[in-house]
């Protein structure tokens, strides 16, 4: 069970990353695309095993990704089983727009009245996702 959470925590930890390379490197839909078919033969990050993430990661660094430190040290929020898929959406639209998770929990506080996004209910995810997803649309950036 601990070696399946800290295998799912990298997972999502590199898929942000990747997220990450794809803006940093100013890459449109098309290209990352394109790039992701090319290095792994998958269309979706998702889609990826542990040797795919590297190889898409070894690949961005090599083309000009840089990996910065975590602009708060905050970690991911570990939230229950019915919030997870939620708060993996909102992480994915973090790394898109290459914000922390102390932007998650002012977004938190201001729309839901609650300190920190890890103790939002999954409808107050549900609006802080909406909220992210027009700042992508608003920004020119994928949803995430």
């Amino acid at each position: 069970m601990i070696q399946t959470k800290n295998a799912d925590q990298l997972r999502k930890a590199e898929l942000a990353q990747i997220h990450i390379a794809k803006v940093q490197l100013a890459l449109a839909d098309d290209a990352y695309r394109a790039i992701l078919v090319q290095v792994t033969g998958k269309t979706s990050s998702k889609d990826l095993t542990w040797q795919g993430r590297k190889a898409l990661l070894d690949h961005f660094k090599k083309i000009g990704f840089k990996v910065k430190a975590k602009a708060s040290g905050r970690p991911a929020p570990i939230v229950a089983k019915d919030r997870q898929a939620l708060i993996g959406k909102i992480e994915a639209q973090l790394a898109e727009a290459g914000k922390p998770w102390i932007y998650a929990d002012a977004m938190a506080k201001r729309i839901c009245k609650i300190d920190r996004i890890d103790w939002c209910e999954p409808e107050y995810l549900t609006k802080i996702i909406a909220a992210l997803s027009y700042n992508a649309k608003r920004h020119g950036r994928s949803e995430g």
